[in-house]
């Protein structure tokens, strides 16, 4: 019995979601095909808001069925002062497919849609890729240094994507989102990295480096945000299920300064400056998890998050 419950609250919740996605997409996909074929900039920009009004309320649906069938005990701060009118940059340490659940429901009526940086291969999903495209995330393709090396013709053109993404968000208030550390926290994962964090992997700094080089003018601040899930990061299916059962957020609010514009793919010196900041806001973030957690842990020794198995198999990475 004990596991016949949480399974069919999860199973409820997935038939709770699946149909409020079943009933929005339709919508957005209909406003979308309006937007193609009326070529005029300004009607467009128009359906461009329109679209992310959409997503918001197919958000909103979504989480008042995740609320329906659980009872969590959230414990957010920072997001007070936050606007629906500005541009933001926001970044995040990454566990599972739930800090996406996460962050619309913190963000939502707070800050512009949130729009992810996505790979390419995810444009496949049925209903939510091609609802992705229509938002208009941006898909990107990573290319290993080895096919960089034989076919050196591929070289930039991840910036190249992010400059028309980053075009098209310069209409409309957009809240950027990446997850600095390119895929989801596990154990083997640190322990491949050899991270020097206790609670984090090493971040990567190349995608929030192409905003800055592309937008970083028009940016209103960076929205540091810190998930922290008591007891272990937990997967998709056991948030679906109920075993998520309290759930704590930091966000903080950085100016965007003067030397973090910069050209991060053809100035050396602003890379390892840009690099070096991005190391040190990882590292302030790992102690902050520690102190939202209430441990004091020493350097080096087991994270929190090390006491639990967390196998990344639920879903593709999103980076």
């Amino acid at each position: 019995m004990r596991e016949i419950i949480p399974t069919l609250r999860g199973t409820l919740t997935t038939i709770l979601v699946s149909l409020n996605t079943m009933f929005w997409v339709p919508i957005l996909f209909f406003f979308t095909f309006l937007k193609i074929i009326i070529p005029i900039k300004k009607v467009r920009v128009g359906f461009n808001w329109f679209l992310d009004r959409i997503a918001n309320s197919w958000i909103l649906f979504n989480n008042i069925g995740i609320k329906l069938t659980r009872r969590i005990k959230w414990d957010v701060n920072g997001v007070e002062g936050l606007e629906k009118n500005k541009w933001y940059l926001v970044i995040s340490n990454h566990q599972s497919w739930t800090d996406i659940v996460v962050l619309q429901k913190i963000f939502l009526g707070k800050i512009p849609f949130l729009k992810f940086f996505l790979k390419k291969e995810l444009m496949w999903v049925p209903l939510l890729g091609p609802s992705w495209w229509a938002l208009d995330f941006p898909f990107m393709k990573r290319y290993s240094k080895e096919l960089l090396e034989k076919k050196p013709h591929l070289k930039g053109k991840d910036i190249e994507i992010t400059k028309r993404a980053c075009a098209k968000f310069k209409y409309i208030p957009v809240s950027i989102m990446n997850f600095v550390e390119g895929t989801r926290f596990t154990r083997q994962k640190h322990d491949k990295q050899e991270s020097p964090y206790r609670n984090l992997l090493r971040p990567k700094s190349g995608g929030i480096g192409f905003v800055f080089s592309t937008m970083g003018e028009q940016l209103s601040s960076i929205v540091n945000v810190t998930i922290v899930y008591p007891g272990g990061p937990y997967s998709f299916w056991d948030f679906l299920c109920g075993r998520v059962k309290e759930i704590l957020v930091d966000v903080e609010e950085l100016p965007v300064t003067e030397n973090l514009v910069g050209d991060y793919v053809n100035d050396p010196v602003y890379r390892d400056f840009f690099q070096k900041w991005v190391n040190g806001l990882w590292q302030e973030k790992d102690e902050k998890i520690d102190q939202m957690l209430g441990r004091k842990t020493s350097q080096g020794s087991l994270s929190p998050y090390m006491s639990r198995d967390n196998v990344d198999v639920e879903a593709p990475e999103i980076n």
